[in-house]
């Protein structure tokens, strides 16, 4: 199957190698040239989970797509705030029966079937874990399946020829729910930008009980958009986003018990991946996070739907702030979010 993946960093990188294992015919698309340059010279690098392999592949850049044949199976993998941009090059060359399957985070669906059409847009839900560490070299931290499914629900003969083919990158499963992952993802980001505020892991911040209202507040704002479109949310991982619905006692109790049993997990882990690809983007990479399509597409669900979002709007500001150079990151910002968000906090509670 010839397979063009737009984006070839750390998920359109581990998917198109793996696609190539399998006898696949890839061409990663990707705008950092010095990254493409060292693709072709020497292949792409995964290290990381599966040991160290080297795998020969072809790459290009986007101005290049313009003499590529017509586009029929096309995997989008970049940035969620970059989509746009990088479908500008593969609309005009996207074949009469061709689609975009979105590798990415976030709502992304919607800017692509606005582009070329809801018919042609599928649904993907990644929650591998996994970083560009320089040109040529990804890093593969653990796996974690596909799920697929079209935007309606409904189930179409193409979704079977996807899993056929992502099946050689990560298991896939095809899913009629695949919005519930997308809004079970938002509340596991919700929480995840929240923490990048601060310069440490996800488990230490977490180890501070005094830092966790703010963030059950952020978590139980996406969940209640999730609940007012009618979604079933998804659990993520370990993580439940429709538990922080419950801000009882007990449901307050279960969740600080999920989260203790998290800091144990984190402070016995190896993992190869300490930190979120939002703090490596603030941290490493010194770039925009992807808040605004993100938690800004969150709060436009929300504004529809009629529900409040205060402290999502909280941690965007914050964010834009580090992202601009006007805040550094600190477990004190964490702490100014909760003084922040004291009116809109229960007593004790998130």
């Amino acid at each position: 199957m010839q397979v063009t993946i737009i984006g070839a960093g750390a998920i359109g990188g581990v998917t198109g190698a793996g696609l190539q294992r399998a006898g696949h015919e890839v061409t990663l698309v990707d705008s950092e040239r010095a990254h493409v340059e060292a693709i072709n010279r020497a292949g792409l690098r995964i290290s990381g989970a599966h040991g160290d392999s080297v795998v020969r592949l072809r790459a290009i850049t986007p101005d290049q797509l313009a003499a590529e044949p017509p586009l029929r199976f096309v995997c989008l993998a970049v940035k969620a705030h970059h989509t746009e941009a990088a479908l500008e090059p593969v609309v005009p060359r996207l074949a009469a029966d061709g689609f975009v399957v979105s590798l990415q985070n976030g709502f992304n669906e919607e800017v692509i079937a606005e582009r070329v059409g809801a018919e042609r847009t599928v649904g993907c839900f990644l929650h591998f874990g996994a970083d560009y560490q320089e040109p040529g070299h990804i890093l593969l931290a653990y796996d974690y399946p596909f799920f697929i499914g079209e935007m309606d629900g409904y189930y179409r003969p193409r979704l079977s020829e996807i899993k056929g083919v992502l099946d050689a990158a990560m298991p896939t499963v095809i899913t009629n729910n695949v919005w519930g992952y997308f809004w079970g993802k938002m509340g596991y980001a919700a929480l995840a930008f929240g923490i990048a505020l601060s310069d440490q892991p996800s488990h230490e911040v977490l180890a501070h009980p005094e830092l966790r209202p703010a963030l059950r507040a952020a978590v139980r704002e996406v969940a209640s958009v999730g609940r007012a479109e009618g979604r079933f949310i998804e659990m993520i991982g370990d993580m439940d986003t429709g538990i922080f619905l419950d801000d009882s006692p007990a449901g307050l109790a279960r969740i600080d018990r999920y989260w203790d049993e998290s800091v144990a997990r984190g402070r016995r882990s190896n993992s190869l991946k300490v930190f979120t690809g939002i703090q490596r983007d603030l941290m490493v990479r010194k770039r925009k996070t992807e808040v605004d399509p993100h938690m800004g597409a969150v709060m436009a669900h929300a504004r529809r739907a009629g529900v409040a979002t205060p402290v999502i709007a909280q941690i965007v500001d914050m964010i834009h702030e580090i992202e601009a150079g006007r805040r550094t990151l600190s477990l004190d910002n964490i702490r100014e979010l909760n003084d922040r968000c004291a009116p809109h906090l229960k007593a004790g509670a998130g």
